[in-house]
Protein backbone atom coordinates (compact mmCIF):
# COMPACT_ATOMS: atom_id res chain seq x y z
CA UNK A 1 0.00 0.00 0.00
CA UNK A 2 0.79 3.47 -0.78
CA UNK A 3 3.29 2.90 -3.68
CA UNK A 4 3.36 5.60 -6.44
CA UNK A 5 1.74 4.58 -9.91
CA UNK A 6 5.29 4.50 -11.60
CA UNK A 7 7.00 1.91 -8.88
CA UNK A 8 3.62 -0.12 -8.83
CA UNK A 9 4.36 -0.45 -12.27
CA UNK A 10 7.99 -1.36 -11.93
CA UNK A 11 6.95 -4.01 -9.21
CA UNK A 12 4.64 -5.46 -11.67
CA UNK A 13 6.87 -5.84 -14.08
CA UNK A 14 9.11 -7.82 -12.03
CA UNK A 15 6.40 -9.73 -10.95
CA UNK A 16 5.04 -10.48 -14.30
CA UNK A 17 8.45 -11.61 -15.56
CA UNK A 18 8.96 -13.54 -12.39
CA UNK A 19 6.20 -15.88 -13.15
CA UNK A 20 6.40 -16.39 -16.84
CA UNK A 21 9.84 -17.80 -15.52
CA UNK A 22 8.38 -20.13 -13.20
CA UNK A 23 5.54 -21.07 -15.67
CA UNK A 24 2.67 -19.80 -13.68
CA UNK A 25 -0.62 -19.56 -14.57
CA UNK A 26 -1.25 -15.83 -16.69
CA UNK A 27 -1.10 -12.44 -15.08
CA UNK A 28 -3.43 -9.68 -15.91
CA UNK A 29 -2.70 -5.97 -14.53
CA UNK A 30 -5.14 -3.25 -13.90
CA UNK A 31 -4.48 0.37 -12.55
CA UNK A 32 -7.58 1.27 -11.87
CA UNK A 33 -8.21 5.40 -10.05
CA UNK A 34 -11.23 5.79 -7.96
CA UNK A 35 -12.79 9.45 -8.39
CA UNK A 36 -16.29 11.24 -8.10
CA UNK A 37 -18.01 12.62 -11.35
CA UNK A 38 -20.84 14.24 -12.78
CA UNK A 39 -23.31 11.16 -14.30
CA UNK A 40 -26.84 11.88 -15.32
CA UNK A 41 -28.26 8.54 -15.50
CA UNK A 42 -31.74 9.45 -14.87
CA UNK A 43 -31.20 13.00 -16.62
CA UNK A 44 -30.76 14.64 -13.71
CA UNK A 45 -26.97 15.68 -12.68
CA UNK A 46 -25.23 13.63 -9.64
CA UNK A 47 -22.31 12.62 -7.92
CA UNK A 48 -21.76 9.46 -8.66
CA UNK A 49 -18.68 7.34 -8.33
CA UNK A 50 -16.32 6.47 -11.46
CA UNK A 51 -13.24 3.84 -11.86
CA UNK A 52 -10.68 5.47 -14.48
CA UNK A 53 -13.72 8.22 -14.92
CA UNK A 54 -15.86 5.66 -16.50
CA UNK A 55 -19.77 4.68 -15.17
CA UNK A 56 -20.11 1.66 -15.24
CA UNK A 57 -16.28 1.04 -14.42
CA UNK A 58 -13.72 -1.28 -16.60
CA UNK A 59 -14.76 -4.75 -17.55
CA UNK A 60 -12.56 -7.82 -16.06
CA UNK A 61 -11.89 -10.19 -18.69
CA UNK A 62 -10.36 -13.53 -17.50
CA UNK A 63 -9.85 -16.84 -18.30
CA UNK A 64 -9.74 -19.78 -15.45
CA UNK A 65 -6.96 -19.64 -13.12
CA UNK A 66 -5.53 -16.24 -14.03
CA UNK A 67 -3.77 -14.35 -11.71
CA UNK A 68 -5.64 -10.19 -11.43
CA UNK A 69 -3.72 -7.71 -9.92
CA UNK A 70 -5.64 -4.82 -9.47
CA UNK A 71 -4.07 -1.67 -8.17
CA UNK A 72 -6.62 0.49 -6.74
CA UNK A 73 -6.21 4.48 -5.95
CA UNK A 74 -8.73 5.70 -3.73
CA UNK A 75 -9.13 9.57 -5.05
CA UNK A 76 -12.50 9.77 -3.00
CA UNK A 77 -12.68 12.24 -0.01
CA UNK A 78 -13.72 9.14 2.43
CA UNK A 79 -12.23 5.29 2.95
CA UNK A 80 -13.28 3.13 -0.04
CA UNK A 81 -13.52 -0.94 -0.93
CA UNK A 82 -14.49 -3.12 -3.44
CA UNK A 83 -15.82 -6.72 -3.73
CA UNK A 84 -16.29 -9.31 -6.09
CA UNK A 85 -19.55 -10.57 -6.11
CA UNK A 86 -19.28 -14.45 -6.92
CA UNK A 87 -15.82 -14.36 -6.94
CA UNK A 88 -14.64 -17.53 -4.77
CA UNK A 89 -11.25 -16.05 -3.85
CA UNK A 90 -10.35 -20.03 -3.02
CA UNK A 91 -7.74 -19.92 0.21
CA UNK A 92 -7.42 -16.31 -0.15
CA UNK A 93 -10.46 -14.54 1.95
CA UNK A 94 -7.92 -11.56 2.86
CA UNK A 95 -8.75 -9.70 -1.00
CA UNK A 96 -12.78 -10.16 -0.70
CA UNK A 97 -13.16 -6.65 -0.18
CA UNK A 98 -15.52 -6.20 2.39
CA UNK A 99 -15.22 -4.77 6.00
CA UNK A 100 -14.91 -7.62 7.85
CA UNK A 101 -11.81 -8.89 5.85
CA UNK A 102 -10.08 -5.81 4.70
CA UNK A 103 -9.21 -2.31 6.36
CA UNK A 104 -11.10 0.39 4.03
CA UNK A 105 -8.60 2.43 1.19
CA UNK A 106 -7.95 5.43 2.80
CA UNK A 107 -8.22 8.70 1.24
CA UNK A 108 -5.27 9.25 -1.19
CA UNK A 109 -3.84 6.20 -1.00
CA UNK A 110 -4.26 2.76 -2.84
CA UNK A 111 -4.44 -1.33 -2.24
CA UNK A 112 -3.07 -3.63 -4.80
CA UNK A 113 -5.84 -6.59 -4.68
CA UNK A 114 -3.98 -9.75 -5.90
CA UNK A 115 -6.47 -12.70 -6.16
CA UNK A 116 -6.97 -15.86 -8.49
CA UNK A 117 -9.78 -16.55 -10.08
CA UNK A 118 -9.33 -20.14 -9.52
CA UNK A 119 -11.50 -23.07 -11.35
CA UNK A 120 -14.33 -20.77 -11.77
CA UNK A 121 -15.88 -19.63 -15.14
CA UNK A 122 -18.83 -17.61 -15.80
CA UNK A 123 -20.37 -14.22 -15.38
CA UNK A 124 -19.98 -11.84 -12.36
CA UNK A 125 -20.04 -8.68 -11.34
CA UNK A 126 -17.94 -6.45 -8.80
CA UNK A 127 -18.99 -3.58 -6.73
CA UNK A 128 -17.77 -1.14 -3.50
CA UNK A 129 -18.82 -2.78 -0.54
CA UNK A 130 -18.55 0.27 1.95
CA UNK A 131 -20.78 3.05 3.51
CA UNK A 132 -23.76 2.77 0.86
CA UNK A 133 -21.51 3.57 -1.90
CA UNK A 134 -23.18 1.15 -4.34
CA UNK A 135 -25.96 3.57 -4.38
CA UNK A 136 -23.51 5.97 -6.33
CA UNK A 137 -22.17 3.42 -9.14
CA UNK A 138 -18.44 2.12 -8.90
CA UNK A 139 -19.44 -1.07 -9.84
CA UNK A 140 -18.81 -3.23 -13.43
CA UNK A 141 -18.65 -6.24 -15.23
CA UNK A 142 -16.47 -9.78 -14.37
CA UNK A 143 -16.70 -12.52 -16.70
CA UNK A 144 -13.85 -15.33 -16.62
CA UNK A 145 -13.86 -17.92 -20.00
CA UNK A 146 -13.12 -21.16 -19.92
CA UNK A 147 -9.43 -22.52 -20.48
CA UNK A 148 -8.59 -23.27 -24.28
CA UNK A 149 -8.98 -27.12 -24.78
CA UNK A 150 -12.11 -27.43 -22.32
CA UNK A 151 -15.47 -27.85 -24.19
CA UNK A 152 -18.10 -25.36 -23.75
CA UNK A 153 -21.27 -26.62 -24.25
CA UNK A 154 -22.77 -24.43 -27.05
CA UNK A 155 -21.11 -23.20 -30.01
CA UNK A 156 -19.06 -19.83 -29.52
CA UNK A 157 -21.35 -16.73 -30.12
CA UNK A 158 -20.49 -14.27 -32.54
CA UNK A 159 -20.78 -11.42 -29.39
CA UNK A 160 -21.08 -11.15 -26.01
CA UNK A 161 -22.26 -8.27 -23.93
CA UNK A 162 -22.63 -7.11 -21.21
CA UNK A 163 -26.07 -5.99 -19.25
CA UNK A 164 -25.79 -4.04 -15.60
CA UNK A 165 -29.32 -3.27 -14.92
CA UNK A 166 -30.94 -2.21 -11.92
CA UNK A 167 -33.30 0.52 -9.36
CA UNK A 168 -31.77 3.77 -9.35
CA UNK A 169 -32.45 7.05 -6.70
CA UNK A 170 -31.49 10.50 -8.29
CA UNK A 171 -30.41 11.38 -4.62
CA UNK A 172 -26.63 11.15 -4.11
CA UNK A 173 -25.44 8.37 -2.04
CA UNK A 174 -24.59 10.47 1.00
CA UNK A 175 -28.49 11.99 1.05
CA UNK A 176 -29.51 8.00 0.99
CA UNK A 177 -26.99 7.05 3.62
CA UNK A 178 -28.23 10.27 6.26
CA UNK A 179 -32.19 8.72 5.55
CA UNK A 180 -30.92 5.01 6.73
CA UNK A 181 -28.71 6.87 9.68
CA UNK A 182 -31.57 8.45 10.84
CA UNK A 183 -33.90 5.37 11.43
CA UNK A 184 -35.73 5.12 8.36
CA UNK A 185 -36.22 3.34 4.90
CA UNK A 186 -35.69 4.09 1.69
CA UNK A 187 -38.69 5.81 -0.44
CA UNK A 188 -39.36 3.61 -3.47
CA UNK A 189 -36.69 4.10 -6.62
CA UNK A 190 -36.87 7.05 -9.27
CA UNK A 191 -36.01 4.99 -12.15
CA UNK A 192 -34.43 1.78 -13.39
CA UNK A 193 -30.76 1.94 -15.57
CA UNK A 194 -29.00 -0.14 -17.61
CA UNK A 195 -25.60 -0.09 -18.27
CA UNK A 196 -25.75 3.28 -16.32
CA UNK A 197 -27.99 5.38 -18.57
CA UNK A 198 -31.76 5.47 -18.31
CA UNK A 199 -33.90 4.65 -21.50
CA UNK A 200 -32.52 4.18 -25.24
CA UNK A 201 -29.46 4.99 -23.93
CA UNK A 202 -27.16 2.39 -25.69
CA UNK A 203 -27.92 0.19 -29.11
CA UNK A 204 -26.82 -3.67 -29.67
CA UNK A 205 -26.18 -3.99 -33.00
CA UNK A 206 -26.27 -7.50 -34.20
CA UNK A 207 -26.03 -9.44 -37.68
CA UNK A 208 -29.16 -10.79 -38.84
CA UNK A 209 -28.86 -15.24 -38.44
CA UNK A 210 -26.47 -14.89 -35.87
CA UNK A 211 -26.65 -15.87 -32.10
CA UNK A 212 -25.01 -13.45 -29.20
CA UNK A 213 -24.69 -14.35 -25.50
CA UNK A 214 -25.87 -11.39 -22.85
CA UNK A 215 -24.95 -11.46 -19.36
CA UNK A 216 -27.09 -10.18 -17.24
CA UNK A 217 -26.50 -8.92 -13.79
CA UNK A 218 -29.11 -6.85 -11.11
CA UNK A 219 -26.40 -4.53 -8.99
CA UNK A 220 -29.60 -2.63 -8.18
CA UNK A 221 -30.21 -1.79 -4.28
CA UNK A 222 -33.81 -2.74 -3.43
CA UNK A 223 -35.81 -4.58 -6.59
CA UNK A 224 -36.24 -7.55 -8.31
CA UNK A 225 -36.37 -7.11 -12.06
CA UNK A 226 -37.47 -8.79 -15.14
CA UNK A 227 -35.24 -8.72 -18.39
CA UNK A 228 -37.09 -9.38 -22.01
CA UNK A 229 -36.06 -8.50 -25.80
CA UNK A 230 -39.05 -7.64 -27.92
CA UNK A 231 -40.34 -10.67 -30.33
CA UNK A 232 -37.16 -12.75 -29.32
CA UNK A 233 -36.52 -16.18 -27.44
CA UNK A 234 -33.49 -16.46 -24.65
CA UNK A 235 -31.27 -19.85 -24.02
CA UNK A 236 -30.36 -20.06 -20.80
CA UNK A 237 -26.50 -21.53 -20.83
CA UNK A 238 -24.94 -20.69 -17.39
CA UNK A 239 -25.71 -18.82 -14.04
CA UNK A 240 -23.07 -17.77 -11.87
CA UNK A 241 -20.34 -20.33 -13.03
CA UNK A 242 -22.64 -22.99 -13.76
CA UNK A 243 -23.58 -24.57 -17.17
CA UNK A 244 -27.45 -25.17 -17.06
CA UNK A 245 -29.76 -27.33 -19.51
CA UNK A 246 -30.59 -25.10 -22.16
CA UNK A 247 -34.10 -24.08 -21.51
CA UNK A 248 -35.97 -21.74 -23.73
CA UNK A 249 -37.38 -18.46 -21.86
CA UNK A 250 -39.20 -15.55 -23.43
CA UNK A 251 -38.56 -13.31 -19.69
CA UNK A 252 -36.05 -13.93 -16.97
CA UNK A 253 -36.58 -12.80 -12.96
CA UNK A 254 -33.14 -11.63 -12.06
CA UNK A 255 -32.85 -10.86 -8.14
CA UNK A 256 -31.13 -8.53 -6.65
CA UNK A 257 -27.26 -9.66 -6.86
CA UNK A 258 -28.05 -12.50 -9.52
CA UNK A 259 -25.91 -12.89 -12.87
CA UNK A 260 -27.66 -15.28 -15.65
CA UNK A 261 -25.86 -15.57 -19.16
CA UNK A 262 -28.63 -16.16 -21.79
CA UNK A 263 -28.08 -16.93 -25.81
CA UNK A 264 -30.42 -14.75 -28.19
CA UNK A 265 -30.32 -15.26 -32.11
CA UNK A 266 -31.27 -12.73 -34.50
CA UNK A 267 -33.85 -14.50 -36.15
CA UNK A 268 -36.35 -11.42 -36.60
CA UNK A 269 -37.14 -9.26 -39.37
CA UNK A 270 -34.19 -6.84 -39.60
CA UNK A 271 -35.51 -3.86 -37.69
CA UNK A 272 -34.63 -2.26 -33.58
CA UNK A 273 -36.59 -4.19 -30.91
CA UNK A 274 -36.32 -3.11 -27.27
CA UNK A 275 -34.34 -4.40 -24.65
CA UNK A 276 -36.30 -4.03 -21.85
CA UNK A 277 -36.11 -4.45 -18.23
CA UNK A 278 -39.04 -3.67 -15.31
CA UNK A 279 -39.28 -4.10 -11.12
CA UNK A 280 -41.16 -7.33 -10.24
CA UNK A 281 -43.47 -7.60 -7.01
CA UNK A 282 -43.71 -3.92 -6.83
CA UNK A 283 -47.12 -1.58 -6.63
CA UNK A 284 -45.43 0.61 -9.00
CA UNK A 285 -43.84 -0.97 -12.13
CA UNK A 286 -40.75 0.87 -13.34
CA UNK A 287 -39.00 0.19 -16.81
CA UNK A 288 -35.96 1.10 -18.39
CA UNK A 289 -35.19 0.23 -22.38
CA UNK A 290 -32.40 -0.26 -24.68
CA UNK A 291 -32.57 -1.02 -28.93
CA UNK A 292 -31.40 -4.23 -30.05
CA UNK A 293 -31.05 -3.47 -33.69
CA UNK A 294 -30.27 -5.53 -36.94
CA UNK A 295 -27.10 -4.43 -38.86
CA UNK A 296 -29.62 -4.46 -41.75
CA UNK A 297 -32.38 -2.68 -39.97
CA UNK A 298 -35.00 -1.80 -42.02
CA UNK A 299 -36.21 0.58 -39.28
CA UNK A 300 -37.16 1.74 -35.79
CA UNK A 301 -39.11 -0.29 -33.07
CA UNK A 302 -43.04 -0.94 -34.03
CA UNK A 303 -45.18 -3.20 -31.98
CA UNK A 304 -46.67 -2.45 -28.46
CA UNK A 305 -44.34 -2.19 -25.60
CA UNK A 306 -43.57 -5.44 -24.47
CA UNK A 307 -44.97 -5.83 -20.89
CA UNK A 308 -43.64 -8.86 -18.72
CA UNK A 309 -44.65 -10.51 -15.78
CA UNK A 310 -45.60 -8.07 -12.47
CA UNK A 311 -46.55 -9.32 -9.18
CA UNK A 312 -46.47 -12.41 -9.93
CA UNK A 313 -44.87 -15.02 -7.38
CA UNK A 314 -45.55 -18.23 -8.34
CA UNK A 315 -44.64 -17.70 -12.42
CA UNK A 316 -41.38 -16.73 -10.85
CA UNK A 317 -41.15 -19.53 -8.10
CA UNK A 318 -42.04 -22.07 -10.94
CA UNK A 319 -38.99 -20.33 -13.54
CA UNK A 320 -36.55 -20.81 -10.99
CA UNK A 321 -37.16 -24.38 -10.42
CA UNK A 322 -37.16 -25.14 -13.47
CA UNK A 323 -33.07 -24.23 -14.00
CA UNK A 324 -31.03 -27.43 -14.02
CA UNK A 325 -27.89 -27.60 -14.04
CA UNK A 326 -26.41 -29.33 -17.37
CA UNK A 327 -24.54 -33.06 -15.93
CA UNK A 328 -22.70 -33.16 -18.52
CA UNK A 329 -20.88 -30.19 -19.65
CA UNK A 330 -17.32 -29.42 -18.29
CA UNK A 331 -16.88 -26.79 -15.70
CA UNK A 332 -13.45 -24.86 -15.11
CA UNK A 333 -12.44 -28.53 -15.06
CA UNK A 334 -12.12 -30.73 -18.14
CA UNK A 335 -14.96 -33.01 -16.32
CA UNK A 336 -18.51 -33.24 -16.41
CA UNK A 337 -19.96 -31.17 -13.78
CA UNK A 338 -22.39 -33.75 -12.86
CA UNK A 339 -19.23 -35.76 -11.38
CA UNK A 340 -19.96 -34.74 -7.49
CA UNK A 341 -23.10 -36.42 -6.55
CA UNK A 342 -23.94 -33.39 -3.31
CA UNK A 343 -27.15 -35.59 -3.22
CA UNK A 344 -25.62 -38.68 -1.82
CA UNK A 345 -23.55 -36.99 0.61
CA UNK A 346 -25.23 -36.38 4.15
CA UNK A 347 -25.40 -32.99 5.92
CA UNK A 348 -23.19 -32.18 9.27
CA UNK A 349 -25.21 -29.31 10.51
CA UNK A 350 -28.79 -27.59 9.92
CA UNK A 351 -29.04 -23.71 9.84
CA UNK A 352 -32.10 -21.53 9.77
CA UNK A 353 -31.87 -17.90 8.58
CA UNK A 354 -34.97 -15.81 9.32
CA UNK A 355 -34.84 -12.46 8.26
CA UNK A 356 -37.02 -9.64 10.05
CA UNK A 357 -37.27 -5.97 10.36
CA UNK A 358 -37.22 -4.85 13.93
CA UNK A 359 -37.18 -1.29 15.58
CA UNK A 360 -34.03 -1.01 17.81
CA UNK A 361 -33.54 2.12 20.06
CA UNK A 362 -36.31 3.68 17.97
CA UNK A 363 -34.41 3.13 14.51
CA UNK A 364 -35.27 0.63 11.73
CA UNK A 365 -32.99 -1.75 11.86
CA UNK A 366 -33.02 -5.75 9.46
CA UNK A 367 -32.01 -9.04 11.23
CA UNK A 368 -30.87 -12.51 10.65
CA UNK A 369 -32.53 -14.86 13.26
CA UNK A 370 -32.98 -11.54 15.56
CA UNK A 371 -29.46 -9.98 15.22
CA UNK A 372 -28.89 -6.82 13.92
CA UNK A 373 -25.16 -6.95 12.45
CA UNK A 374 -23.37 -3.73 13.58
CA UNK A 375 -19.23 -3.53 12.24
CA UNK A 376 -16.50 -3.65 14.49
CA UNK A 377 -13.71 -0.68 14.55
CA UNK A 378 -11.53 -3.85 13.72
CA UNK A 379 -12.23 -5.77 10.51
CA UNK A 380 -13.11 -9.39 12.01
CA UNK A 381 -10.65 -11.56 9.91
CA UNK A 382 -7.64 -9.45 11.32
CA UNK A 383 -9.03 -9.61 14.65
CA UNK A 384 -9.11 -13.86 14.34
CA UNK A 385 -5.57 -13.74 13.03
CA UNK A 386 -4.16 -11.55 15.45
CA UNK A 387 -6.17 -13.16 18.05
CA UNK A 388 -7.13 -9.42 19.43
CA UNK A 389 -9.69 -10.14 22.06
CA UNK A 390 -12.92 -7.92 22.45
CA UNK A 391 -14.05 -7.29 18.49
CA UNK A 392 -16.06 -10.75 18.12
CA UNK A 393 -17.63 -13.51 19.84
CA UNK A 394 -18.02 -16.85 18.04
CA UNK A 395 -21.47 -17.73 18.34
CA UNK A 396 -23.02 -14.61 18.56
CA UNK A 397 -25.94 -15.61 16.23
CA UNK A 398 -27.88 -18.67 16.67
CA UNK A 399 -28.19 -21.57 14.19
CA UNK A 400 -32.19 -21.26 14.59
CA UNK A 401 -34.71 -18.59 14.85
CA UNK A 402 -35.21 -17.33 18.03
CA UNK A 403 -38.93 -15.53 17.33
CA UNK A 404 -37.81 -12.57 19.82
CA UNK A 405 -37.36 -8.85 19.32
CA UNK A 406 -34.07 -7.71 17.87
CA UNK A 407 -31.01 -6.82 19.01
CA UNK A 408 -27.60 -5.50 18.10
CA UNK A 409 -24.66 -7.11 17.95
CA UNK A 410 -21.50 -8.00 15.55
CA UNK A 411 -22.34 -11.64 14.26
CA UNK A 412 -20.07 -14.26 13.70
CA UNK A 413 -20.99 -17.94 13.19
CA UNK A 414 -18.24 -20.38 13.60
CA UNK A 415 -17.88 -23.36 11.02
CA UNK A 416 -15.69 -26.26 10.36
CA UNK A 417 -13.84 -26.28 7.00
CA UNK A 418 -15.37 -29.53 4.91
CA UNK A 419 -18.33 -29.58 6.88
CA UNK A 420 -21.38 -30.00 4.39
CA UNK A 421 -24.50 -28.26 5.77
CA UNK A 422 -28.31 -27.71 5.27
CA UNK A 423 -29.30 -24.00 5.15
CA UNK A 424 -32.89 -22.63 5.19
CA UNK A 425 -33.52 -19.57 4.22
CA UNK A 426 -37.45 -18.37 5.76
CA UNK A 427 -38.53 -15.59 4.70
CA UNK A 428 -41.60 -14.01 6.80
CA UNK A 429 -41.70 -10.48 5.28
CA UNK A 430 -43.80 -9.76 2.45
CA UNK A 431 -40.89 -8.64 -0.24
CA UNK A 432 -38.65 -10.55 -2.11
CA UNK A 433 -35.73 -11.66 -0.26
CA UNK A 434 -32.21 -12.19 -2.17
CA UNK A 435 -29.30 -13.78 -0.40
CA UNK A 436 -25.44 -14.44 -1.07
CA UNK A 437 -22.22 -16.39 0.90
CA UNK A 438 -19.12 -15.27 -0.25
CA UNK A 439 -16.55 -17.66 -0.78
CA UNK A 440 -18.84 -20.45 -1.23
CA UNK A 441 -21.09 -21.68 -4.50
CA UNK A 442 -24.02 -23.37 -2.73
CA UNK A 443 -27.06 -26.41 -4.17
CA UNK A 444 -30.38 -24.75 -4.33
CA UNK A 445 -32.24 -27.82 -3.25
CA UNK A 446 -35.55 -26.91 -2.67
CA UNK A 447 -37.84 -23.69 -2.62
CA UNK A 448 -41.65 -23.43 -1.70
CA UNK A 449 -44.29 -20.95 -0.18
CA UNK A 450 -45.21 -21.53 3.88
CA UNK A 451 -42.93 -22.85 6.51
CA UNK A 452 -40.35 -25.24 6.02
CA UNK A 453 -40.21 -28.57 8.16
CA UNK A 454 -38.33 -31.61 8.47
CA UNK A 455 -40.78 -32.91 5.66
CA UNK A 456 -40.35 -30.46 3.00
CA UNK A 457 -36.96 -32.12 2.45
CA UNK A 458 -38.86 -34.71 0.50
CA UNK A 459 -39.65 -32.36 -2.30
CA UNK A 460 -35.49 -31.41 -2.51
CA UNK A 461 -33.86 -31.90 -5.57
CA UNK A 462 -31.06 -34.12 -5.14
CA UNK A 463 -29.96 -34.81 -8.63
CA UNK A 464 -29.10 -32.14 -11.11
CA UNK A 465 -30.36 -28.56 -9.32
CA UNK A 466 -27.45 -25.36 -9.80
CA UNK A 467 -25.13 -24.42 -7.77
CA UNK A 468 -24.72 -20.42 -7.87
CA UNK A 469 -23.69 -18.11 -4.98
CA UNK A 470 -26.91 -15.86 -4.68
CA UNK A 471 -30.49 -17.10 -4.20
CA UNK A 472 -33.82 -15.83 -3.99
CA UNK A 473 -36.47 -16.23 -1.46
CA UNK A 474 -39.74 -15.47 -1.84
CA UNK A 475 -42.69 -13.78 0.23
CA UNK A 476 -43.50 -15.78 3.21
CA UNK A 477 -41.31 -18.94 1.98
CA UNK A 478 -38.37 -21.02 2.17
CA UNK A 479 -35.02 -21.69 0.12
CA UNK A 480 -33.07 -24.52 1.24
CA UNK A 481 -29.20 -25.06 0.36
CA UNK A 482 -26.41 -27.10 0.58
CA UNK A 483 -23.88 -25.42 1.28
CA UNK A 484 -20.19 -27.27 0.92
CA UNK A 485 -17.66 -25.53 3.48
CA UNK A 486 -14.39 -26.26 0.81
CA UNK A 487 -12.81 -22.39 1.85
CA UNK A 488 -11.53 -21.70 5.07
CA UNK A 489 -12.14 -17.79 5.60
CA UNK A 490 -14.05 -15.38 7.36
CA UNK A 491 -17.18 -14.87 4.97
CA UNK A 492 -19.95 -12.52 4.85
CA UNK A 493 -23.78 -13.66 4.66
CA UNK A 494 -25.36 -10.98 3.59
CA UNK A 495 -28.58 -9.77 2.30
CA UNK A 496 -28.76 -8.61 -1.33
CA UNK A 497 -30.94 -5.54 -0.54
CA UNK A 498 -28.73 -2.82 -0.28
CA UNK A 499 -31.09 -1.14 2.79
CA UNK A 500 -31.42 -4.46 5.00
CA UNK A 501 -27.55 -5.17 4.25
CA UNK A 502 -26.99 -1.47 5.20
CA UNK A 503 -29.06 -1.92 8.40
CA UNK A 504 -28.48 -4.85 9.68
CA UNK A 505 -29.23 -7.91 7.59
CA UNK A 506 -25.91 -9.99 7.25
CA UNK A 507 -23.46 -11.93 9.47
CA UNK A 508 -20.09 -13.77 8.97
CA UNK A 509 -19.38 -17.25 8.81
CA UNK A 510 -15.79 -18.31 10.28
CA UNK A 511 -14.67 -21.16 8.08
CA UNK A 512 -12.03 -22.64 10.41
CA UNK A 513 -9.04 -25.14 10.03
CA UNK A 514 -7.00 -26.34 12.88
CA UNK A 515 -3.77 -27.18 10.36
CA UNK A 516 -2.55 -23.64 9.90
CA UNK A 517 -1.69 -24.75 6.69
CA UNK A 518 -0.67 -23.00 3.04
CA UNK A 519 -2.68 -25.75 1.99
CA UNK A 520 -6.14 -24.66 3.37
CA UNK A 521 -5.48 -20.57 3.21
CA UNK A 522 -2.60 -18.48 2.41
CA UNK A 523 -1.03 -16.16 4.96
CA UNK A 524 -2.01 -12.21 5.04
CA UNK A 525 -0.59 -10.40 2.37
CA UNK A 526 2.50 -8.27 2.87
CA UNK A 527 0.63 -5.34 1.66
CA UNK A 528 -2.70 -5.71 4.17
CA UNK A 529 -3.11 -2.42 6.14
CA UNK A 530 -3.98 -3.02 9.59
CA UNK A 531 -6.52 -0.91 11.32
CA UNK A 532 -8.80 -0.26 14.34
CA UNK A 533 -7.33 -2.91 17.38
CA UNK A 534 -4.97 -3.98 14.40
CA UNK A 535 -2.42 -1.69 14.16
CA UNK A 536 0.96 -2.17 15.06
CA UNK A 537 0.00 -6.13 14.63
CA UNK A 538 2.91 -7.61 11.88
Amino acid sequence: MGCSMRVCSVLFLVLLLVASARGEDPYRFYTWNVTYGDIYPLGVKQQGILINWQFPGPQIEAVTNDNLIINVFNSLDEPFLLSWNGVLQRRNSWQDGVYGTNCPISPGHNFTYVLQVKDQIGSYFYYPSLAFHKAAGGYGGFKIASRPGIPVPFPPPAGDFTILAGDWYKRNHTDLRAILDGGNDLPFPDGLIINGRGSNAYTFTVDQGKTYRFRISNVGLTTSINFRIQGHKMTIVEVEGTHTLQNIYDSLDVHLGQTYSVLVTADQPPQDYLIVVTTRFTSQVLNATSIFRYSNSGGSVTGLFPWGPTIQVDWSLNQARSLRRNLTASGPRPNPQGSYHYGMINTTRTIRLQNSAPVINGKQRYAVNSVSFIPADTPLKLADYYKIQGVFSLGSIPDNPTGGGGYLQTSVMEADFRAFLEVVFENTEDTVESWHIDGHSFFVVGMDGGLWSQASRLSYNLRDTISRSTVQVYPKSWTALYVPLDNVGMWNVRSENWVHQYLGQQFYLRVYSPANSWRDEYPIPSNAPRCGKAVGHY
